[in-house]
């Protein structure tokens, strides 16, 4: 059998658009697969797209309610076996960034199930060459979409790292809605041998405005933090970036953080509107922070670090306007009671699942009434390192 890393230099050796092709081909001809199929998680993260020559003519199938799915939401492979054959459902992620599904149809005899191992190989291949080739080919972003994206949301999703992440210290997932129409709320993570850099945004506005605020903002902060500033310069560069484009006329409320990776240690700006509610030890509660004025209202305002301590099996929430000052039909805040319900609901679930679920349940709580504002959901479990201390600060 043919070592995973040859697989891996076929992959890199194919052109971008035919990535899938490639793939297909070594399936067949290695493993004697009938039939391979690989399909897209959708912006909004509810359905999987097939990759097909025409992506608008294939049938999305629901992430919720298929084979494909069940995979796609537990990150394991899920085999099915029925009279056509064996079809192996593989998760294709990097680094817990969940991409895609891919399918694979074989023959009763040519499946055993000391082959999974390889074959997820070819998916772990197969998800890092994906982010390669989508610096030079429209394909697998196109299969995404369900609908056409607005300009403001073309503009909000290049902007992001990813949807989630994971590293031993942690486990980090984010969503924005409405997926296909979002403009001004954004998040954004880096992350070194030492400390997890992580923003959530909220930019004031609507439509393009909103997006080139936010992408002004972003790429202000990351200039900074490449440069190997603080945080208190880089949210400084970034205030003065926006107040020199927009003289306070427009604005960004932003939290900016830097967690320190082997102690739980958090260092972190308040400028404005998005906060953080904690789930520890079963309990859920707003983490209280002295908040300072937004990016970009003033000229020249100082900003001051303040800091806190996350503990192993911790879970933090991170959340713009647009979902905890929500009202239901009656008049009831969803920071009120509904979002301690729905943090404890989705207890179980990994922090990538975890917005969806919240956002399901923030539509829920709002009714029939609609969206005034955009929404983001950005959700951490914190394990810490081994020699970490489970001591309260």
């Amino acid at each position: 059998m043919s070592r995973p890393e040859g697989v891996e230099r076929i992959l890199r050796n194919a052109a971008p658009h035919a990535l899938f092709d490639k793939v297909r081909d070594v399936l067949a001809q290695r493993y004697g697969a009938h039939a391979v199929e690989l399909l897209m998680a959708d912006y909004a993260m509810t359905r999987l797209q097939p990759v097909t020559d025409l992506p608008d003519t294939a049938e999305p199938l629901s992430v919720h309610a298929s084979a494909q799915g069940r995979a796609f939401g537990a990150q394991e492979a899920y085999v099915v076996t029925d009279r056509a054959g064996v079809t192996v459902h593989l998760p294709v992620s990097v680094r817990g960034d969940r991409l895609a599904v891919l399918s694979i149809g074989l023959p009763v005899d040519a499946y055993a199930p000391d082959r999974l191992g390889e074959l997820q190989d070819v998916a772990d291949a197969l998800a890092h060459e994906i982010l390669v080739a989508e610096r030079d080919t429209d394909v697998f972003l196109r299969a995404r979409r369900a609908t056409r994206l607005t300009l403001a949301a073309e503009m909000q999703w290049q902007l992001l790292p990813g949807r989630s992440c994971s590293r031993p210290e942690y486990d980090l997932g984010g969503q924005l809605e409405p997926a296909y129409a979002i403009f001004g709320d954004c998040f954004d993570w880096s992350t070194s041998a030492g400390h997890l850099t992580l923003t959530v945004n909220n930019g004031m506005g609507e439509g393009i405005d909103a997006a080139l605020l936010t992408n002004l903002a972003v790429s202000a902060l990351r200039n900074a933090r490449r440069g190997g500033l603080g945080l208190v310069d880089q949210a400084s560069l970034a205030d003065q970036a926006i107040y020199g484009q927009h003289q306070g006329r427009q604005h960004l409320a932003m939290l900016l953080m830097r967690f320190c990776l082997p102690t739980g240690e958090v260092e972190i700006i308040d400028a404005g509107s998005p906060r953080i509610w904690r789930l520890r030890q079963g309990v859920v509660e707003a983490v209280e922070l002295e908040a300072q004025l937004p990016l970009g209202m003033f000229e020249d305002t100082v900003y001051t670090v303040q800091r806190f301590r996350v503990l192993p099996g911790d879970r933090l929430f991170f959340l713009s306007d647009g979902v905890y000052d929500v009202a239901s039909p009656g008049g009831e805040l969803y920071s009120l009671h509904a979002l301690a319900r729905a943090v404890t609901n989705t207890r179980l679930l990994p922090p990538s699942q975890v917005p969806r679920a919240i956002l399901e349940e923030l539509a829920g709580h709002r009714g029939q009434i609609d969206a005034e504002d955009d929404a983001m959901v950005v959700c951490l479990d914190w394990h810490g390192r081994p020699d970490t201390a489970l001591v309260e600060p």
